[in-house]
């Protein structure tokens, strides 16, 4: 699998901050109230996060690999608690400037966009509400913000700010505080249900794009054809993981949640059909291709989804868990698909498959919800335009949206541009490559190993990646150790919290890579037992997790805004190189000899981890550097 794992690409730009949009969300704010403005009381019981309303913020993947990746860096930017009352930067400067007896300023932004002002300097906003919402209880939400207009419909209380927008005056929507509709206020377990369906169709994709492999062999001598011919679709289906999300990542973002999780993973499920039934090598390897379009699409927007329902503090663990899953997924089909292509033949390998995914579309087209606010605020702003004839009411996302060009720009050629020119993203997305190739070296080197030296069946010899599957957990499992660390330094007032803080795992955790690489480079031999390169799989995955984790992580929080377009950047990096690794995976170990080829992945493994130390070290100094690193 394969994916992208960092913020979106579809961040609203930024516009000024006002009253309503902020009390709308906010958990705890003390606002300074000066004689001449409305006191704000503050509100317990809501979150503070930004733009409830706004389409997603942080996010693309596409499959495990992104999917892994999808992980860390929105667990990366979004794990600090929310600890500090808050105050709206526009409204911060505003109100300063009132206390010192200055008239405040209209604030505009790059987007010719203010927010309108009454003759006292205030923000102009307000409360609607319609029908069956109008009781006595909703005159005290959000009461600071004004008088309730009644309309003529069924309209939850919506909090409304006047703000101009290239010269057109708009009412732009906001949740008032404790709208069940916002899905932040969603109910935990409803939250998990939506998180457990995501990391299913994250594990399937998994599983799809590496069960492949075991039904190479007699797939490719049924059609009379050479192995590499049936590599070739591994190949095609990790280069549309690696090209398709720099290209669509910004189109999904535009169309909402569930319309492009439905239809991805229904073309996905359905491709399955065509490759069970297929005559000839050619269909496979178009069809390979598909597949891999289709379940990077349909996993593009799993970051941003969680982005919709959890507050950043809370993002954390449902990231952790699905970078697990995504990884899992890949590393774990052989075990069960030499089964199948051994007993039943490989074209049931897909056909399971297939079958496998009915149920989760079944649960995704009739329970999977839209989770985007904004979507939920659009609506309610169409229903207000027909009930009252005003044009004006609109979503926050129906205006402030960037154009796709942008978008294009920010995932394509400044990716490629930040690899190139960055030696941060280079050197992590380096790392990351490498482990992603070393995936799919071993989808041909465990064969090797147990089915050739030692004479094992085909479904026995898949066995072995069982100790993978071990390893990634026991990787997740630790990685809460990290985490934990972390956030006592956040807790510590005596310590600014810098990006390097994110490297106490990658430090313990990726060096062993190459530990399991040695072990496993050392005990191939045919003559020695198989619990040597057994016991040396489970480091290998172990390190693995940590290097996904670390790098999304550590370039999330260098780059902030920017580090949308270096983790696609590494994306590409990352799984062109998972593309390109089986087709040369067996001839190299075959004429190098697999003791000595595992010898050269080992000594290139331990050069690389000590890419975390050095960061660790000099990283503040590489930062300071960049025109687009942030400053601490």
């Amino acid at each position: 699998m394969s994916g992208y794992y960092g913020p979106s690409f579809h961040k609203p730009q930024s516009r000024p901050g006002s009253l309503a949009a902020s009390r709308a969300n906010s958990t705890y704010r003390t606002v300074r109230s000066p004689p001449t403005s409305r006191p704000v009381t503050p509100r317990a019981g809501s979150i503070v996060t930004p733009r409830n309303g706004s389409i997603v913020t942080p996010r693309n993947g596409s499959i495990a690999a992104t999917m892994a990746g999808t992980t860390a860096a929105n667990t990366a930017m979004n794990t600090r608690p929310n600890t500090a009352p808050t105050t709206p930067g526009l409204l911060s400067r505003v109100n300063s400037k009132l206390e010192q007896g200055v008239e405040p300023e209209t604030e505009t932004n790059s987007l010719s966009s203010e927010v309108m002002r009454n003759e006292k300097g205030e923000p102009i906003i307000g409360r609607v509400a319609g029908g069956k919402h109008v009781t006595a209880d909703i005159d005290e939400i959000d009461s600071d913000c004004g008088p309730i207009k009644t309309v003529d419909c069924d309209m939850p209380l919506t909090l409304t700010e006047m703000v101009k927008h290239n010269d057109k005056e708009y009412i732009v929507l906001t949740f008032a505080t404790g709208d069940k509709e916002n899905p932040f206020n969603w109910n935990p377990w409803y939250k998990r249900s939506i998180t457990t369906i995501l990391n299913m169709m994250t594990l399937f994709i998994g599983l799809a794009t590496t069960a492949y492999s075991s039904g190479i062999n007699s797939m490719c001598a049924e059609f009379g054809v050479p192995t590499i011919m049936g590599q070739l679709g591994l190949f095609t289906f990790n280069i549309a993981c690696a090209i398709a999300p720099m290209l669509l990542a910004p189109f999904c973002e535009l169309v909402g949640r569930k319309i492009v999780y439905a239809s991805a993973f229904l073309c996905f499920s359905l491709l399955f059909i065509g490759l069970a039934l297929a005559k000839n090598i050619a269909t496979i390897i178009g069809l390979r291709l598909l597949l891999g379009l289709f379940g990077c699409v349909g996993t593009i927007l799993v970051g941003g989804t969680f982005d919709d329902m959890y507050e950043p503090h809370k993002r954390g663990r449902p990231m952790a868990m699905f970078s697990f899953v995504a990884i899992f997924g890949t590393v774990a089909a052989p075990i069960y698909a030499g089964f199948i292509d051994q007993s039943l033949g490989w074209r049931w390998i897909q056909g399971v498959q297939g079958l496998a995914n009915i149920p989760l579309l079944i649960a995704i087209f009739i329970f999977f919800p839209e989770t985007r606010g904004g979507a939920r605020l659009h609506k309610r702003a169409k229903e207000l335009r027909k009930a009252t004839g005003d044009e004006r009411y609109v979503a926050e996302d129906d205006i402030y949206t960037p154009d796709v060009k942008s978008m294009l720009k920010a995932s394509s050629v400044k990716a490629i541009r930040m690899l190139v020119t960055e030696p941060v993203v280079f050197a992590f997305g380096l790392w990351i490559a490498f482990c992603w190739a070393v995936v799919f070296l071993f989808l041909s080197v465990i064969p090797i190993t147990f089915a050739e030296k030692r004479g094992w069946s085909e479904g026995v010899s898949g066995l072995p990646y069982i100790s993978l599957a071990v390893g990634t957990f026991l990787g997740w499992a630790a990685h809460h150790l990290q985490m934990r660390k972390y956030n006592q330094l956040q807790a510590d007032p005596n310590v600014n919290i810098v990006p390097e803080h994110r490297l106490y795992g990658a430090m313990f955790g990726a060096v062993w890579l190459p530990v399991g690489l040695f072990i496993y480079s050392f005990t191939q031999y045919g003559y020695l037992t198989w619990v040597g390169p057994v016991i040396g799989l489970a480091p290998i995955a172990f390190g693995i997790f940590f290097v996904f984790e670390s790098t999304y992580s550590y370039t999330a929080d260098c780059y902030g805004e920017a580090s949308s377009s270096a983790i696609a950047g590494q994306g590409l990096m990352r799984n062109t190189l998972g593309a390109v690794t089986p087709l040369f995976a067996s001839a190299f170990f075959h004429n190098v000899g697999s003791q000595y080829a595992g010898l050269i992945l080992a000594l290139f493994g331990t050069l690389l981890s000590t890419i975390p130390f050095v960061m660790f070290k000099y990283g503040h100094q590489l930062r300071a550097r960049s025109k687009l690193a942030k400053e601490y």
